[in-house]
């Protein structure tokens, strides 16, 4: 169900006067991921603080190699519940922050996810209700609207949701929470 058209051109420039996290610095942790199949505990809190400050401090509390284990064992999985499921096992990752770290490995077909991507799909009439907390399968329904909303464009999976996420600073009345 589609209600109106976004201007994914116009909010992608809005994004960068966002306190969003920074796309070229998630990538790049991405291509540290890809090269070993694993990512340390110093890169994943890297990842982690670009998402969320407030909770990145937790992923410092995972004993020492279970954050290797875990996104090796993720790397080498196809299903996107599965990895979600793993990642979210850590401390200090939640479904927005594992968003992140499968946007990183492949912007074309992952998204990074929020309340604030949640409700602006919610404004246009893709949910019935507003969300502030996300399980895997949350996820999943977003990014299948928004992969289909980058297959209407030029845009990435991951440019959609940026895009969505200004949209939701730009025309949010009130605080987000």
């Amino acid at each position: 169900m589609k209600i109106q058209k976004i201007d994914f051109e116009k909010y992608l420039k809005e994004y960068d006067q966002t306190t969003g996290l920074f796309p070229e610095e998630l990538m790049k942790i991405g291509e540290k991921y890809h090269s070993k199949g694993y990512l340390t505990k110093a890169e994943l809190y890297q990842l982690a603080h670009l998402n969320s400050t407030r909770s990145s401090y937790h992923v410092k509390r995972n004993p020492e190699g279970r954050i290797e284990k875990v996104t090796e064992v993720a790397y080498n999985i196809e299903n996107d519940f599965c990895r979600l499921a793993l990642y979210t096992s850590l401390m200090g990752i939640g479904i927005p922050t594992a968003s992140a770290i499968l946007t990183s490995l492949d912007s074309q077909k992952h998204c990074v996810i929020d309340t604030r991507v949640w409700a602006t799909l919610y404004n246009l009439n893709y949910f019935e209700k507003e969300k502030e907390s996300f399980k895997a399968d949350d996820y999943l329904k977003i990014a299948k609207i928004v992969r289909k909303m980058a297959a209407e464009t030029d845009y990435s999976t991951a440019e959609i949701a940026y895009a969505l996420f200004a949209y939701d600073v730009v025309h949010r009345d009130g605080n987000l929470h």
